[in-house]
């Protein structure tokens, strides 16, 4: 059959996740649903009221939250009941195009747009009997996703006028989510007020609103509200933390009604007995752990290999190592100018007193890489070697790599998301003393992938401070130097530890889903679902 180009284009990208027309749908998994959600309170009065409107035909609304799981059904025959648990169209199973196909809850929420979709247009067989129009529901103060609205009847019944009487109640149903919002603001303002005069530090965090006294505002710094909310996610009552800055408080969680938001009282906890810190390295960029290693074979003067992704930090990590000792630098990109004048100007360094970095052994020549291996095998010099990733060094570069006393990992910056906002504070700070980034401009940072991880971000960080060169910087600020404009919501401790062993498995497997869905000992439509879950790109 000939197909509308929107419902072609959902068929494709049924059939890339593994779905056939025969697949089942009637075993899908179901989980339970948050009876008191801000969207479901917003909802309600409207999907009563178009039950009421339906009564006596064969139609059915359906309303999905921003996982596009069914949160709530409304229906007035019996008959319809049956048939929408016949294809799992049931509160808790969620609806997305790798396991349901083309369909106006799945469809929607992929195109994030309006679409009718009837009979012989859905692409599993079980749903061909029906004939729907699915519209997604936006946040007007947010902008974001937040459910999608459908109404369904058997496939004879179709009528153009289905989108027009679901759009009215999409448009109610967004008009009631701000008026809930405006009122969960008034609610947390008013919780705050009670409590703000309180010696402690007192910061109430909502959807949109950050409220915070005076002694929070000294304590608590911008990136440390998505631990906060974490935390609130998690537990009430009282819990000891520490916080970016790292201070250690003790935290006294508490919910502001349903949906309105965390109220939390901060107080700093006095040590037993003096703390002595450590010596920051160079703008903070490193995690303590290897900050830790370069220091100590800094200290011992031990040679060794500082392997990393282009962009997360070899060069700077290199100097860290030398600390206060003379650097004497070679990039292995200039042998092409003369291998043997350059190792000859590297062996004459190797008579200096001072750290000799060697940048880019993945780039070296065979015979220079053979020289400079038989060089390490005779002097004891220091010297830091300075490399892409490990595992692309082969051959005589590998054997080059292997006289380092250490061999010292920079992580990507993919896979250190809780460290971005510290991280981008410390770069911006190069960029003038006085710039500030909102929470907004952190979470954007925060779910970017980084592909060239920290010259990437501080590449970032420097355009928008040229549009801004002093005051808060937004996340419109940083939006034209980032892929995805839209920040995703926050993972949990949970999902954070699940995107990142599925980015490492993909990487592995050089990108092969399919490969990489069989190490995971998942279906391939499982991993495709928790890549979209988790926006792996």
């Amino acid at each position: 059959m000939d197909l509308r180009n929107e419902i072609a284009q959902s068929w494709r990208r049924a059939e890339l996740s593994g779905l056939s027309p025969g697949s089942a749908v009637d075993r899908l998994d179901v989980t339970d649903v948050d009876s008191r959600s801000r969207l479901l309170r917003a909802a309600s009065p409207v999907l009563d009221e178009l039950a009421r409107q339906l009564a006596g035909t064969r139609f059915c609304v359906v309303l999905a939250d921003h996982e596009c799981r069914i949160v709530a059904r409304r229906f007035t025959e019996r008959s319809v009941e049956l048939a929408l648990e016949d294809i799992s169209a049931v509160p808790g199973c969620q609806f997305l195009e790798e396991r349901t196909g083309t369909n106006a809850l799945a469809t929607p929420f992929e195109t994030r747009r309006g679409v009718a979709v009837d009979g012989g247009e859905h692409f599993l067989e079980a749903m061909k009997q029906f004939t729907c129009y699915g519209h997604p529901l936006t946040h007007p103060a947010t902008r974001r996703l937040v459910g999608v609205l459908d109404i369904t009847g058997p496939a004879g019944d179709a009528n153009p006028l289905l989108g027009p009487f679901l759009r009215r109640a999409v448009s109610d149903i967004e008009r009631r989510l701000l008026d809930g919002a405006k009122l969960a603001e008034q609610q947390l303002l008013a919780a705050f007020q009670s409590v703000q005069h309180r010696a402690c530090a007192v910061l109430a965090l909502g959807q949109n609103v950050v409220l915070a006294n005076t002694a929070a505002t000294e304590l608590v710094d911008t990136a440390d509200h998505r631990l906060l909310q974490e935390l609130g996610r998690t537990r009430r009552g009282v819990r000891r933390i520490r916080l970016t800055s790292g201070t250690p408080v003790e935290v006294r969680v508490e919910a502001v009604s349903a949906n309105a938001g965390l109220l939390f009282e901060l107080a700093p906890v006095r040590p037993a007995s003096p703390v002595v810190s450590r010596p920051p390295g160079p703008r903070e960029l490193f995690p303590t752990a290897v900050e830790d290693r370069l220091r100590h074979a800094g200290r011992a003067r031990r040679r060794v290999l500082i392997c990393g992704e282009p962009g997360a930090g070899r060069s700077t990590a290199a100097r860290v190592v030398a600390g206060e000792a003379p650097v004497l630098e070679f990039d292995a990109s200039d042998v092409v100018s003369g291998a043997a004048s350059w190792c000859a100007s590297v062996e004459t360094a190797a008579g200096v007193d001072g750290l000799v970095v060697i940048d880019g052994i993945q780039l070296l020549p065979p015979l220079a890489a053979v020289r400079l291996a038989r060089l390490l095998d005779t002097t004891t010099a220091w010297f830091a070697l300075v490399s892409g990733p490990a595992s692309e060094l082969h051959g005589e570069q590998a054997t080059l790599a292997s006289r380092a006393h250490r061999r010292i990992e920079l992580p990507p910056l993919r896979e250190r998301r809780d460290e971005i906002p510290s991280i981008a504070r410390s770069l911006l700070r190069d960029f003038g003393a006085s710039l500030r980034l909102t929470p907004g401009a952190l979470e954007l940072l925060g779910s970017q992938q980084w592909p060239g991880n920290l010259r990437e971000l501080a590449g970032v960080l420097s355009a928008a401070a040229d549009r801004r060169s002093a005051g808060d910087l937004t996340a419109e600020d940083v939006a034209p130097g980032c892929v995805s404009t839209a920040p995703g919501a926050a993972l949990s401790g949970w999902e954070q530890a699940e995107y990142d062993v599925i980015v490492r498995t993909l990487r592995a497997c050089g990108g092969n889903k399919v490969h990489a869905a069989k190490q995971l000992g998942i279906s391939r439509s499982t991993l495709y679902n928790r890549m979209r879950a988790l926006r792996v790109r």
